[in-house]
């Protein structure tokens, strides 16, 4: 039996998954992905993963000696969890399309987890809360899994993790308005509720509502989980850091918000 070849859709499906694959990168500017199956070496819940982990957390434990275990813990959780929430909402809000996420395969390169495979398959079409109703339980699912695995080679705590898997999702509920301009601050919101509630995540986080120097509003993350990137750079947090003093934290935040729009905007206007 001949190898299957991806380069050329032959079905609905086939064509539907190029379709979302070519949106994901669009929408991005840094996602690459491809149809076709789990590639030798490669993350995919369902099969033994135990090499892919024991290598990821043996480079993040040599390239940040210093750290310590809860943060190499933690950094194979927000690996393996930011592809799919990407490839979901991506997928609801902009493709009109949700394929199977559990049947994601991931790569890694480096300390990083980046690339991905997906199988053609049916596309679940909906109304977007239709979608997110079926797309978040299908991401909590994959979180679970995900989650034991990490607990199989080392201990994580899953408070803190569900609070950054809420703070992925609110972090792309903030990057919506960039995905599609039109999107107002109430859907963002809006929207935020419906995939918090789906993911089982109510509670971890939300988005708040700060203006900036020209008086437009805009939405930021208002997270209660730390990423524990200040254990590999001492003195060091994230802008939305919860650890620092919440004035100190949205001015911040106002920055790079003012920061990121006078850029877009820039490109818009030399286009």
């Amino acid at each position: 039996m001949s190898a299957r070849n991806y380069l050329f859709a032959q079905t609905d499906n086939d064509a539907a998954l190029t379709r979302l694959i070519a949106t994901v990168a669009k929408a991005t500017g840094f996602m690459k992905g491809a149809p076709g199956r789990t590639p030798p070496g490669w993350h995919r819940l369902g099969q033994d993963n135990r090499a892919f982990l024991d290598t990821l957390y043996a480079r993040l434990e040599a390239s940040y000696p210093q750290a310590g275990q809860p943060f190499y813990a933690v950094r194979l959780w927000t690996n393996l969890t930011w592809q799919p929430a990407y490839l979901a909402v991506i997928a609801v809000h902009l493709h009109g399309a949700l394929p199977e996420v559990s049947q994601l395969s991931q790569a890694l390169h480096n300390i990083y987890v980046d690339d991905y495979r997906l199988e053609p398959g049916p596309q679940y079409r909906a109304d977007i809360e239709a979608m997110i109703a079926r797309a978040g339980p299908e991401l909590r699912a994959h979180a679970d899994a995900v989650f034991a695995e990490i607990n199989a080679l080392t201990k994580l705590k899953r408070v803190p993790a569900l609070q950054l898997l809420a703070e992925r999702m609110l972090t792309l509920m903030v990057r919506l308005q960039h995905f599609k301009p039109q999107t107002s601050l109430a859907e963002q919101q809006y929207f935020c509720g419906l995939w918090l509630e789906a993911m089982g995540l109510t509670g971890q986080g939300g988005l708040e509502t700060i203006e900036l120097p020209d008086g437009r509003q805009t939405a930021i993350v208002a997270r209660k989980g730390c990423c524990l990137d200040y254990l590999a750079t001492p003195g060091s947090y994230c802008a939305s850091c919860p650890k620092q003093k919440k004035p100190v934290r949205i001015a911040r935040q106002r920055d790079n918000a003012w920061a990121e729009l006078e850029m877009l905007e820039g490109e818009s206007g030399s286009a």
